[in-house]
Formats: structure tokens, C-alpha cells, sequence
């Protein structure tokens, strides 16, 4: 169960990577090939940054899983020993 949880937070972690890599990207393009003219102002960049925020946010969760996980087995292993 606790391999489970961990492989679940490893994945949350690399999931987030991924969209914070594919965020950054859209914010490196946004001056090339973003939208002009867009009420924000900003050639469409605010949705990259926000989506930027909560990708980092997701990756501190899934570490905070995995750390938890890795004191629980510690734990069990003293327990055991």
C-alpha cells in the first residue's frame, strides 16, 4: 500500500513537471505567437503563468505525499527492527 502511495506521489510529481514545462514554453512563445490585442494586456501570458503556479502548487503536494510515505515506511521498518 505504501509502494502505491508512493508511486502515486512520484507520478503527481513528473505530471507536474510536465505541465510547468509545457507552461513555460507557452510563456517563451507568448511574445512570438500569442494572441494580440487581449484585455489582458499581455499577449495572452496570464493563464500560462497561472497555470505555471498551480502546476509548482501540484508538485509540492505530490512531494509532501511522498515524503509522508517514506516516514511512514521508516516508521514501519523501526517497528519491525
Amino acid at each position: 500500500m505504501i509502494n502505491n502511495t508512493l508511486g502515486i506521489g512520484v507520478q503527481g510529481m513528473q505530471d507536474g513537471m510536465i505541465g510547468m514545462d509545457n507552461a513555460a514554453r507557452k510563456i517563451a512563445r507568448g511574445g512570438v505567437d500569442g494572441p494580440q490585442g487581449t484585455a489582458d494586456g499581455a499577449g495572452g501570458l496570464v493563464e500560462p503563468i497561472i497555470d505555471m503556479k498551480l502546476y509548482q502548487r501540484s508538485v509540492e503536494a505530490s512531494a509532501q505525499v511522498v515524503k509522508t510515505a517514506d516516514e511512514t515506511l521508516g516508521t514501519l521498518l523501526d517497528i519491525m527492527a
